[in-house]
């Protein structure tokens, strides 16, 4: 959400901004509504003064055996004007909170001008993009080939963009978890939660899900949401609160299932695991000091680097551009896994993690606060989020790097423990 006050103090700042997002100038008709509003509170203002004042001149003159006849109709009067303003503040009020919330976050000025994903900018490597010495399979080939992948199972129990997983491909899905969360807590400071996997409308907008992406959203029939990932709850958890400044940064974690609608996808990476309605994440979420969030954001990308980094996966990370930073972020790293199964045997980099500073667009909205030890006064939190990981994708990415000729899969030694001693997957008995 914006700040009324800086496209009061900075139009041209704002629109240029919003430019950088492929939007139109809209500093205007936000500052009209705005100015209608103050006018109208202006003029309350005025009218509450008259009436106070003539309600104690009305007292005055029957305390003294006057006539106030004309007074208390002018109070009457008063009276019915301002519940018609109030009326009107209150829809110009939501009119001028929906524009504020309708228009994405301001981008820093580090983030690169393009305007898609071509456009991003390599910050560095790890690893090299390898390819087997025979032809490589994707994932689906290779999960179906161990019997433990099952698509068609799937679809007949929910339709098109779920998955079956059964046998050691299960088990490795839990395993994965497991890794993450212990190298995020005992490692790196984050507490894990557990929290409901169904919100409210409110906690939806308070991170920017809401009111524009509801058609990418599933919804139950009682105005409740499923989360598209954890960062919706975990964020929300400081919605409506003033915290400490001394218990900053607050570092927290969770391993749910996320749920997207994928009505912007029709068509995309339609085969296989990596764009479906349910998927597993283990999720990173900070809440922080204005002065040190980009600090934060880059100890959260390193944290989702050292996961991979664990696995023998080889990645990139990328700035993302203008046009392809989300609607909440103001700045965007973007974790890409090499892939070698993809691209029919050629191998490319897929996302596995996104780690984004929203600065205090999201705490705007939530309400979210700390108290300053030196001023004493009340602030507007930064908020990050990122995956550390996706673990589907992480899924795929050791099947697809792991794999043998035989169409077995090797599997990371820092699995093995997690797997209780099993080093690769072979083709389930039936």
């Amino acid at each position: 959400m914006h700040d009324i006050r800086f496209i009061r103090n900075h139009p041209n700042e704002f629109d240029a901004a919003m430019a950088r997002r492929n939007i139109q100038p809209v500093a205007a008709e936000i500052l009209a509504i705005d100015e209608k509003r103050r006018h109208i509170q202006t003029e309350m203002q005025e009218k509450q003064h008259r009436r106070n004042d003539a309600s104690k001149q009305v007292g005055q003159i029957k305390s003294s055996g006057g006539d106030a006849t004309s007074l208390i109709e002018e109070v009457a009067a008063l009276k019915s004007e301002l519940a018609d303003m109030e009326d009107q503040d209150r829809e110009l009020a939501a009119t001028l909170d929906n524009m504020l919330m309708d228009y994405p976050n301001i981008l820093d000025a580090d983030v690169p001008d393009g305007s898609d994903e071509s456009e991003n900018r390599l910050i560095r490597s790890y690893g090299e993009a390898v390819l087997p010495d025979f032809p490589a399979q994707d994932h689906v080939s290779l999960g179906e080939g161990l019997g433990m992948m099952d698509f068609g199972l799937g679809a007949k129990l929910s339709g098109s963009r779920f998955v079956v997983l059964k046998g050691d491909l299960s088990r490795l899905e839990r395993a994965l978890a497991a890794f993450m969360l212990d190298v995020h807590t005992r490692e790196f400071g984050y507490t894990e939660y557990q929290p409901p996997y169904l919100v409210k409308s409110e906690t939806m907008a308070g991170t920017g899900q809401l009111p524009k992406f509801a058609l990418d959203l599933f919804r139950t029939t009682d105005d409740r949401w499923l989360i598209p990932t954890a960062e919706v709850p975990l964020t929300n958890l400081v919605a409506g609160e003033i915290v400490d400044e001394a218990s900053l940064p607050m570092r927290m974690t969770a391993y749910t299932p996320c749920f997207r609608a994928e009505a912007g996808a029709a068509g995309r990476d339609t085969r296989g695991m990596i764009r479906q309605h349910q998927f597993s994440k283990v999720e990173l979420v900070s809440v922080s000091h204005p002065d040190h969030s980009n600090d934060e954001l880059e100890r959260m990308t390193s944290c989702a680097e050292t996961i991979l980094q664990r696995l023998d996966l080889s990645y990139r990370v990328m700035k993302l551009c203008s046009g392809d930073t989300g609607f909440s972020a103001r700045t965007t790293y973007d974790i890409e896994v090499w892939l070698p199964g993809q691209n029919e045997g050629k191998g490319m980099y897929r996302e596995i993690s996104s780690c984004s500073n929203c600065g205090d667009f999201q705490a705007r909205r939530m309400r979210a606060r700390y108290k300053s030890a030196e001023s004493k006064s009340n602030a507007f939190v930064h908020t990050l989020n990122g995956s550390g990981l996706a673990v589907g994708r992480t899924m795929i990415a050791i099947l697809e790097n792991g794999q043998n000729a035989d169409g077995s899969i090797a599997l990371p030694p820092v699995l093995h423990a997690y797997m209780g001693g099993q080093t690769t997957l072979e083709r389930m008995k039936t």
